[in-house]
Parts: structure tokens; C-alpha cells; sequence
């Protein structure tokens, strides 16, 4: 098992957060771990972005620089707007 360690936070932080945990099944420490997990640090963005720009250079065939790809719009936020307005439409035709 992993050395663990003791953090401090408000009451009502850890309150929160052990019902949270309460409420999804988890202790409040595997709630703490799974946060964590999810969280990637501004190292792990940068490996992110640069193995998804090799994709494009080598996969799709783009050969741009990181000058472009840092001045090209945010397309894949563009398409996530897209899809949740369309989300939303639905669910209002429903409703």
C-alpha cells in the first residue's frame, strides 16, 4: 500500500468532500486519490500536446509548426460548444 500523508482543509471542504465520497461509494481518501488522478500537471499537458501534434504531422499528414498550431483556432473546443448546444436544443424539444 502507499505511504499516505495528512493534508489540511476547512470543515466544510472535508465535510463536503466526505459526502461526496459518501455518495459515489469511495472513502474520502481513494475520493482525494481519484481528484488527483485526474488533475495533470503543466508537464503532463505540454507531453499531451506535443504527442498530439506529432499525431497530426505524422498520422494526418500536416506538417505545420508549433507557431501555427499555438495561432490555429481551438477547434476541438469548437466542436464540444457545438455538441452541447445540440444537447441542449435536444433536451429542449423534449421538455
Amino acid at each position: 500500500m502507499a505511504e499516505s500523508t495528512t493534508i489540511q482543509v476547512s470543515r466544510q471542504a472535508r465535510d463536503h468532500l466526505a459526502q461526496v465520497a459518501k455518495e459515489r461509494g469511495m472513502t474520502l481518501g481513494q475520493l482525494v486519490e481519484k481528484l488527483a488522478a485526474e488533475q495533470p500537471t503543466v508537464e503532463q499537458i505540454a507531453e499531451r500536446v506535443a504527442a498530439d501534434r506529432r499525431v497530426v504531422r505524422e498520422v494526418i499528414g500536416l506538417d505545420i509548426s508549433d507557431e501555427q498550431f499555438d495561432r490555429a483556432p481551438d477547434i476541438l473546443g469548437n466542436i464540444y460548444k457545438i455538441a452541447a448546444e445540440k444537447v441542449r436544443l435536444a433536451r429542449g424539444a423534449v421538455a
